[in-house]
Parts: C-alpha cells; sequence; structure tokens
C-alpha cells in the first residue's frame, strides 16, 4: 500500500518504515505512542548536545579574535557566559521543546539534521554538514536555504568580528612606531593570519558530498515506492504539498486562513509571493552578515519557521535554542521582556481559542487567527531586533577600536 494514500501522510518514505512500528508497538498500561516519544527526546538530547559543542567553538572562536583586536575588555564587560551551556539548556526545557515530544511530532528530527548540519560546518566537517543539509531538505525543504550560510561557515569559519576591523588595526599599528623584533612580527603574523580569505577546498567537498547523499537518499526514495509511483510521486506528495498549501487546517501560521479566503483564480498568484518573500530577504542578509555566518543560520531559521506553510511550535523550539548561542553579543537587545511576555500569552491564548472556535463552537475563526497574527508579529520583532542588536555590537567593536 502507498505511504501517500487519502491525505494522512507527507512526509519522508524513509521515514514511515522506522517511525511507524513504534506508534503500532504497545505495552499493556502504559500511554499509546511512548516508545515514540521516546524516541523523540532522545533525540532532543543529541541535539542539545550538538548545541553545545556548537557553542563552545564559537566562543573559543570569538573570543580568540578578541585577544587579537586588544578588545579583551569587551570580554571581561560582558562576562563568561558559556554561551554553549546556556542554549543547550533553553532548548530541552523550553515548553515548545517539550509539548513537540509529548505530541510525537517529527519535528525533533528536523531540528537534528539542521544543527547536525550547523555543528559540521562549524567544525569543518564538509561530509557532516551536506548530510544533514540534504537530510534536512529531503525532509521539510525550507532547509534548502541553509546551504548559504553552511557555505560561509566551511569558506570563512566560526563567527568573528568584521574583517575590517583587523585591517583597521593593522593600518593603525602600521601608522605608529613598531620595533623590528620577533615579538611584533609573530604578532603581526598571527593578525594576518585571522583576516579569513575564503577557503575554497571544504566548499568543494561540502558540493561533492551533497551530490552523493542527495544520489543516495533518491536511490533509497525510488527503492521504497518503485511500485506506487516512484520519484515523482514522493516529490509530489511532499514538497508539492508543501508548496501548493493543500491542507488549509488551522494551524499557528498564517497561510490557512489567506488561502481559504482568497478566490481561487489569483490562488497561483499569491502562492508565488507567499513563498518568494523568503527568498527577497536572503541577499541582503547574507551581504550584510556574511562575517557572521552562524547568526546568520539562526536568522534563516527563524524566518522560514515564521513564513511555514505548515508551522509548528517545534520549529519554534530550534530559533530560541539557537538563540542562546548569541547571549552575549544580544544581551542589551530590547523589548526583550515585552516579547518573553508576548510569547508566554500567545502559548497560553492559542489553545483556548482553539477551544473555543473548534470545540465550543462559542467562537469563529477570527478568534483563534489572531493569536497567529500576534505570534507572526512577535517573531518579526525578534528577528528585527537580534539582527539591529548585532549591527550595533559591530559598531561598538569599532568604536572602542578606534578610541
Amino acid at each position: 500500500m502507498s505511504p501517500y494514500s487519502g491525505s494522512m501522510y507527507h512526509g519522508s518514505p524513509l521515514l514511515l518504515p522506522v517511525l511507524g512500528p513504534l506508534t503500532v508497538n504497545r505495552v499493556k498500561g502504559l500511554p499509546a505512542h511512548l516508545f515514540c516519544s521516546l524516541i523523540f527526546v532522545i533525540v532532543d538530547f543529541v541535539t542539545a548536545m550538538l548545541i553545545r559543542a556548537t557553542g563552545q567553538k564559537l566562543m573559543s572562536t570569538y573570543h580568540r579574535s578578541l585577544q587579537l583586536l586588544n578588545l579583551s575588555c569587551v570580554q571581561e564587560t560582558a562576562g563568561h557566559t558559556h554561551v554553549g551551556d546556556l542554549a543547550s539548556l533553553i532548548f530541552l526545557w523550553n515548553p515548545f521543546t517539550i509539548i513537540t515530544c509529548a505530541g510525537s511530532s517529527t519535528s525533533p528530527i528536523d531540528n537534528l539534521m539542521i544543527v547536525l548540519s550547523i555543528y559540521g560546518a562549524c567544525s569543518g566537517l564538509s561530509s557532516l554538514a551536506s548530510f544533514g543539509w540534504v537530510v534536512s531538505t529531503h525532509l521539510s525543504l525550507y532547509p534548502a536555504i541553509l546551504v548559504i550560510p553552511v557555505i560561509l561557515l566551511l569558506g570563512y569559519g566560526p563567527d568573528a568580528p568584521p574583517s575590517k576591523l583587523f585591517f583597521l588595526k593593522k593600518s593603525n599599528e602600521s601608522g605608529g612606531s613598531c620595533p623590528k623584533d620577533k615579538t611584533c612580527s609573530e604578532q603581526k603574523s598571527k593578525e594576518e593570519s585571522h583576516i579569513r580569505n575564503f577557503c575554497w577546498r571544504p566548499v568543494l567537498f561540502f558540493i561533492l558530498w551533497s551530490l552523493i547523499w542527495s544520489s543516495y537518499i533518491l536511490f533509497l526514495s525510488f527503492i521504497s515506492l518503485k511500485e506506487f509511483g516512484g520519484l515523482s510521486e514522493m516529490v509530489k506528495k511532499t514538497h508539492g504539498f508543501i508548496l501548493n498549501v493543500e491542507d488549509l487546517s488551522p494551524n499557528i501560521g498564517v497561510f490557512w486562513y489567506f488561502f481559504a479566503e482568497v478566490f481561487e483564480f489569483f490562488r497561483s498568484f499569491f502562492l508565488i509571493v507567499f513563498h518568494i518573500n523568503i527568498l527577497f530577504m536572503l541577499v541582503p542578509l547574507v551581504i550584510r552578515l556574511r562575517h557572521r555566518p552562524c547568526f546568520l543560520a539562526f536568522v534563516y531559521i527563524a524566518i522560514m519557521s515564521m513564513l511555514k506553510s505548515y508551522p509548528s511550535v517545534g520549529d519554534s523550539a530550534l530559533y530560541l535554542g539557537l538563540l542562546g548561542l548569541f547571549a552575549n553579543e544580544l544581551a542589551e537587545m530590547r523589548f526583550s521582556f515585552f516579547l518573553l511576555c508576548g510569547y508566554v500569552g500567545i502559548s497560553l491564548l492559542s489553545p483556548v481559542m482553539h477551544n473555543l472556535w473548534i470545540w465550543r463552537g462559542t467562537g469563529n475563526a477570527n478568534f483563534y487567527f489572531a493569536t497567529g497574527i500576534a505570534y507572526a508579529s512577535l517573531q518579526t520583532v525578534l528577528i528585527v531586533e537580534c539582527v539591529s542588536t548585532i549591527l550595533k555590537h559591530d559598531r561598538m567593536l569599532r568604536n572602542k577600536l578606534t578610541t
């Protein structure tokens, strides 16, 4: 029987044989789907460990950059927050993460593959980064845009201050007097080596491994579906289902309400407009944040979580966890208390409004859609404030360097 017969399943054909039997095998006296939920708990723990390791790499690289710029005072003023531990704890204890596991959603597997790709890129492991990126794109399509920050991570390395700060320090020192001794020459060689040039070797390996993993996944998918339409059926029922927004069941996004109201004649036009919104933001962000590829990946994840056709709280759990990786740079972010209260309020109001509309019949769709609009607005404010705070942090580093 085809896994896509009917309208219940629209995921990867490779995921169903793994998780499907876990929903059937039950133990008497224990809740249903217990084994499946335990798998997702383990997956979340692995994701948290990868986030912690990524945070350690980011922290060591950034502190080394500040020392080369003679800006250790910034590090002392900001404190020694271990961002890896903080981010992993935020991810694990986030109510969204717990709800996702309790509901047996497959979002933890998507999140694991995304974090695996970022960790592999930070570590310079092209094969690991390509595996995470290919599998995450195969599962939910939207992580395809993460190829930009992954390539920047492989080519330039983890986040660091803008390269122009190193050139500025070099020009300031060349204008002054510097004795021609061994210590001065070693310091100059260290600074010149830290002025990052793009390295093509790991990027080419990433492209090669991506082709290998893609071929392998497509081959396995073809074998599992060769009697039910092949790869064309898979693309139509998975990625095509995502792009065409065929299911208008209420969710925490905004697509379902709009396409339930729009005239059928304009549906194709607005599908293009809604999906191309993500692509419009890619180039300006990569131009401005190319020196911080890991933060750029966080911004991309938050944007695609907001503009997905079928979003879930598991998507929010991922980018809220990754937000902790930049706790030192975002320490002075505005509206943090407002955003916290907003997320708490939406988390409480959304199920209430859904219950009033769907189960009790005392409300209408606008009750629930209002929480979706508020949720999207909160995510927009969070993204804008995070980007502006990071840019202010870079300007602060430049001002301290010049003074």
